[in-house]
């Protein structure tokens, strides 16, 4: 066990007098691996979100392209797409699915609506036969359209607008090499300061 002992001390004088620098040049080299990696995640994460915007024009998987762009920006650094606080509109908005939906919508109202004037000049008759005088039965008109016809729905911000948060570090080739790229340059760091302080002790005879 001493023997362990001194041979552990031996290990870790010779580590505090090793070259700060070559640590910081490690550091650095993490650093710019971690740049690349940051900038290829934001180059796929803009794929993701072309392909997204491609089913959304020609009517393909808007759904799976959206799970794909989701669970990639959820997982990786550099790929947020949420809403800015100087920002209005939510970044991924799918103006054809909206535009689709939007369609539906008013010719399932047209077709709800389809023989609405018929039946409403058939009750406002019913209401007295033997009266066919415009002043009265237009008024009755309109308003049996008024009440009864179908209004197109607003349609839910929820099926057009999306936005999803990436997380500020991530498990992946970025997040590692930013980690060691602190690490080896606080290392660094720490060597200096510590080379600095026994100099200034022997120096001054401390």
């Amino acid at each position: 066990m001493a023997h362990f002992k001194r041979r552990l001390g031996h290990l870790w004088h010779k580590f505090l007098g090793l070259n700060p620098l070559y640590f910081v040049v490690v550091g650095v080299i993490f650093g710019v691996v971690c740049i690349v990696a940051l900038r290829q995640n934001n180059i796929h994460m803009e794929q993701l979100k072309k392909a997204v915007y491609s089913a959304d024009k020609n009517n393909g998987n808007v759904q799976q392209a959206l799970d794909n762009l989701q669970a990639y920006v959820i997982a990786n650094m550099n790929t947020n797409l949420s809403t800015g606080t100087g920002s209005v509109y939510p970044p991924i908005q799918l103006e054809y699915t909206y535009q689709r939906l939007a369609k539906a919508q008013e010719q399932a109202v047209l077709n709800d609506n389809k023989g609405l004037y018929t039946a409403a000049e058939d009750y406002c008759q019913s209401l007295d036969p033997n009266y066919f005088s415009g002043r009265t039965r237009v008024p009755c008109v309109e308003n049996y359209i008024t009440t009864h016809g179908v209004k197109i729905p607003k349609i839910p911000t929820a099926l057009y607008e999306f936005d999803f948060i990436s997380p500020t570090w991530s498990p992946d080739l970025a997040g590692w090499t930013l980690l060691a790229s602190v690490f080896f340059l606080v290392l660094a760091a720490g060597l200096y300061i510590n080379q600095f302080v026994v100099k200034y002790l022997i120096n001054n005879n401390l």
